[in-house]
């Protein structure tokens, strides 16, 4: 009996210094050669991962989140519609509101944000007007870039030439030249559209 629980305490023990010890091997490969992926991807405006909520007409928008017919305004209790900054009424939750296609709260809000495009001289595309399946993606197509244009360069007087070069700057291919299609990382495109404002 004593013999089993020596080899049950000696196994437990090899066993807790492997998990460890590959916890840590993994961490360490990670931060030496990907740290700034290992650390979160991030800028000094935030995580590249993540979509962040513009509200400027200055910047490129992400795929809908806190802003147009999406907005929250807990003092009136509404909570957002569709908005994955503030899915289901709860802040800070990634999602959506499962709201389908017959919904008619999905339709008026999807109507309201068409209206809010073209406001501001954007022809939206579908990506535009509809969140991603986290609601929280960070990337746009370069389609959903060369509609808000028009926007951007009213906003900020930047010829559209300049701008389409920039979202050709910007652009990434597919994954390994087959996965998925071009995208477009919105808060890097927007802090390259800043340091193109400033010169």
């Amino acid at each position: 009996m004593l013999v089993n629980l020596r080899r049950s305490v000696v196994l437990s023990v090899l066993l807790l210094v492997v998990v460890f010890a590959y916890a840590l091997a993994g961490t360490g490969v990670s931060q030496l050669f990907f740290p700034y992926q290992a650390n979160g991807s991030i800028t000094s405006h935030g995580s590249t991962l993540i979509g962040q909520n513009w509200t400027s007409t200055r910047f490129f928008h992400g795929r809908p989140d806190d802003f147009g017919p999406y907005a929250a305004d807990p003092a009136k209790g509404i909570p957002g519609g569709d908005n994955p900054l503030v899915a289901n009424g709860v802040p800070g939750e990634s999602g959506a509101t499962n709201l389908g296609p017959r919904s008619k709260v999905l339709l008026a809000d999807t109507k309201a944000l068409v209206a809010w495009w073209r406001s501001h001289g954007v022809d939206p595309t579908p990506d535009l007007v509809t969140t991603s399946g986290s609601g929280l993606d960070p990337d746009i197509t370069p389609a959903d870039a060369r509609a808000q244009i028009p926007m951007i360069t009213r906003s900020t007087g930047i010829p559209a030439s300049r701008l389409e070069a920039l979202i050709r700057r910007h652009t990434h291919g597919a994954e390994l030249g087959f996965l998925g299609s071009s995208y477009i990382d919105v808060l890097r495109l927007n802090e390259g559209l800043a340091r193109l404002e400033h010169r």
